[in-house]
Formats: structure tokens, sequence, C-alpha cells
């Protein structure tokens, strides 16, 4: 047992160095997304009457200049430059063709009196606010169907306040859904940069029935005590690149979503080609990386490699429940690190509420294809909680090189405490190879000679895996024999 464990453990070692070449091959989109946009045009948010002094109310300032940079919209578009300072606003709304810059010194701080967030119509993927019914708050910074727009910066700020918003929802005082920080709406060609968020009264950065969108080097924080502060959450949109971030917040680090019970049914507008990677972060509430549990426009095509979660409640989990259709498959997850996670893999098939009473509870979502690969844990109170839904068995879950050591105080012991169980697993079926301690029954111990057709994504990087294999036992065969 002693060799297989060494063997088990370099071939996850190699794993994570050589990187997921399927993944990275399968997301070009990311590169394209990549470019250097330069604007012939800028000016500076002092231009417009801007106050910097942290108290000054400076909405009107702010929908003053992106008012007359419209005019450079088919001329190279144009650039708003705020300086070093505390810039107070409400919320206000950009346009195409636009780059929002901050300088590193430069925070924009939002509000704190509600009626600085104007109420707008709830989405029609959701039917109604998140939280309550009727409408939301408009986000701080926001748009609708823009084309080309930029958020950037040499690593300034934006600052929600969000402690109020968080004291009203406690309170139950709200009477319409929290606001995020940034939200976009029905855009393209959307980039977000460079910049820190801090205290977003609800989710931080929201990209929703958008596509190309790219979001790196950015840090998402938030109290881990915060409600529903998720970091990044790309719902109803395709070709979205998430990459190199940092995340600390009190729910869940990256969550992708696409639409609520018989609304996102009927609006049908899934979220798909999605790569992130490189992720570190946190949450004592939530998930590392998230899918639902709005999911019922259908989620796909998911590529997650290399993240860092640390100190967090769950891992990797999704969320769904009878009522809320739709689809999560096609989902490929490789190259995480856990430390001091209390469940490391979670799949849950009767989380949330309903918007209302007019759901179809026969409306039954289908989880299929979902691949695990390369994860080490440390400190993982539980392997893998996986629960599908009775007539609904989640299918094709595939799991590989997977090691997790648990919170057991003996220092002999490699593997979780007995205290609680390495897996508990129902209503579920797949495969599982080179995992320990060792997966639930449900999960067959040997994948098919031809896992393409069952576990998404896993045929290459397998035949991968065999190479390395090979060339590994050829070098040193009296260290990684297994017995």
């Amino acid at each position: 047992m002693k060799r297989s464990a060494i063997f088990l453990e370099v071939l996850l070692i190699v794993a994570l160095i050589c990187g997921d070449s399927w993944a990275i091959t399968e997301h070009l989109h990311c590169k394209r997304t990549r470019k250097i946009v330069s604007r012939p045009h800028s000016v500076t948010i002092t231009e417009f009457g801007a106050v910097g002094d942290g108290v000054t109310l400076n909405t009107k300032a702010f929908q003053n200049a992106i008012f007359y940079l419209h005019s450079f919209a088919d001329k190279g578009g144009a650039q708003l430059f705020v300086p070093a300072g505390r810039w107070l606003t409400g919320s206000f709304s950009l346009i195409s063709h636009l780059t929002l810059s901050l300088d590193q010194d430069a925070v924009i701080i939002g509000s704190t009196s509600s009626s600085d967030w104007p109420i707008i119509e709830p989405l029609p993927s959701y039917g109604r606010g998140r939280e309550l019914p009727g409408g939301r708050h408009q986000s701080l910074i926001n748009g609708s169907n823009l084309t080309d727009v930029i958020i950037t910066g040499g690593n300034g700020t934006v600052d929600g306040q969000g402690g109020v918003w968080w004291e009203w929802f406690n309170n139950h005082t709200l009477n319409y859904t929290r606001p995020h920080l940034v939200e976009l709406i029905n855009s393209t060609g959307v980039v977000i940069s460079n910049l820190t968020f801090v205290n977003s009264p609800f989710w931080a950065i929201h990209p929703v029935y958008c596509s190309e969108v790219l979001i790196h080097d950015v840090t998402v924080l938030a109290p881990l005590d915060s409600p529903n502060t998720d970091g990044i959450d790309p719902d109803s949109s395709s070709n979205v690149c998430i990459e190199d971030c940092y995340i600390s917040t009190g729910d869940d680090v990256i969550v992708i979503k696409s639409g609520w019970d018989e609304y996102g049914i009927t609006f049908a507008h899934p979220s798909t080609n999605i790569s992130i990677s490189r992720i570190t972060g946190q949450t004592r509430s939530g998930a590392g990386i998230a899918l639902g549990s709005e999911m019922s426009g259908g989620i796909s095509d998911i590529q997650v490699v290399n993240m860092h979660l640390f100190n967090s409640k769950h891992g990797i989990r999704i969320k769904t429940s009878p009522g809320r259709g739709g689809y999560v498959k096609n989902i490929h997850i490789s190259g995480v690190i856990m430390e001091d996670v209390d469940i490391a893999i979670r799949i849950q098939g009767s989380y949330g509420e309903h918007p209302d009473d007019n759901f179809d509870p026969n409306a039954l979502p289908l989880i299929s294809r979902i691949t695990i690969k390369d994860i080490v844990g440390t400190n993982i109170s539980l392997a893998g909680l996986l629960e599908g839904i009775p007539g609904d068995n989640f299918s094709s879950i595939c799991m590989s090189n997977i090691i997790f050591t648990g919170t057991s105080s003996s220092s002999s012991s490699s593997s979780l405490s007995s205290s609680s169980p390495a897996w508990k697993c129902s209503d579920i079926e797949g495969y599982s190879d080179m995992v320990s301690p060792e997966s639930c029954e449900q999960l067959h111990k040997d994948i098919p000679e031809d896992p393409s057709k069952v576990c998404y994504g896993l045929y290459d990087s397998l035949q991968q895996e065999k190479h390395y294999d090979s060339e590994l036992m050829a070098s040193k065969p009296d260290q990684l024999a297994p017995e």
C-alpha cells in the first residue's frame, strides 16, 4: 500500500505540474478575448465637477462624463479616468466602447443611501428579485446591451460599503433585492481586470446574458460572515474566462448560474464554454467553485483548472433541486488544492428555495458527465457528499487521481477521521480511479476502456497520464511499482 500511495502522489504531482492540455486547447477564446484596446479620447472625472473627498456625492459627475463620451463611440471609443481620491457615488451606467480606468489610489465608494441605487425590473430568467418578490436595486457600476466595455486600472478599488446592506438584510428590513457591485447585462466584449472589489452589498461581479467576457487579475474581498457576497457569478453567459484572481468572501468564490425554475426554463439561455483558472480563495459558508443552484437554463462545457482553496465550507459543489429542470453537464475540474475544507466535493439534489408556487415539481434536472480529477486536500472533514434525486440519478460522475487526508489527530493516520465517513453517496452513478480514501460503491472502481463515452474530457488526459506512467515506471520501477 505504501508503494501504491507513492505512485498515486507522483502521478498527481506530475498532472498538476504539466497542466491539463485538453482543457487549455478547448478554450482558445480566452486568448482572443485578451487584447490591448487603445482609446484615442480620454477625460478625467474631475473635469465634470467630481470631488474625491469621500463625502461629496459624485453620481451626476459620473453620469455627465459618460453622457459626454457617447460622442466618441464611433471614433474609437473613449476612456474615463478616475484619479487618486475617494469618489462617493450612487449607481451609474456605462456605454459601449468605453474604458473606465482607476488610478491605483482611486477608490469608487458606493453610497450608503438606498435611494442612490435605483429600483429596476427583475431579470427575466429569475422572474423576480433573487431575495424578494418584485424589482431589485441597480448595481453600482452597470450597463445593458453594450459592446466593447472595459473596467480596469492600476489596482484601484471599488468599495460597495456593504455593511449597511448586510444589516438591512439580517434585520429583514429590505423591500427589494440587494444590488451587486458590477452587473453587465446582454453585453459582448467585456473585460474586467486589475482592480480590487470590496464589501459588495450582494454578489460582487455579475455578467448576465453576456458573451466574450474576460475577468482577470482581480481581488474580491468581503467579511467571511457577510451574507451572500459571492465573488464572481457568470449567469446565462457564454465564452467566459476567469483567470488569476484572489477571492475571499462570505459565500461562493465563483458560482455559475443560468436562471431560476420556470423562468430560467422559459428564458432558455444557458451558461456554456466557461474557463476558470488560477484562482485562490476562501469562503466560510459557500464553495470555492459552485454550479447552481439557479441552473434552469442549463450549464455545460465548463473547465476549471488550478485552484487553491482554503479555510472553506465546501471545495467543489453542484446545487440543484426538483423544479429546476435544466442541466449541468460536460464539466471538467482538475488541479485543485484544498486546505482546511469541511466538505471537499458536494453534489446536492435538494438545495434551494423556489421563486413562487408556479414551478413544476416534475421538472427534474439532468446532472451528467462531471469529471473531477487531480485533486489534493489536507485537513478535510468529509471527502464527498454526493446526493442525487430519487428517481433521477445523477450519472457519469467520474473521479480520478484524488487524495484527501483528514482531520484525525493521529499522526499515523493517512485517511479521514473514523468519526466521519469518508464518502456519503445516494442516487448517483459513475466511476472512480485512484481515489484515496476509497470512494463510495456507487462509483465503480474501474473507468471504462473508452471513458470518452461517459466521462467528459477524461480520455485525452488519461492517455497522457499513461504516457507519464510508462516513463516513470521505466525510470524508477522499484519505487513506483504497486504491490
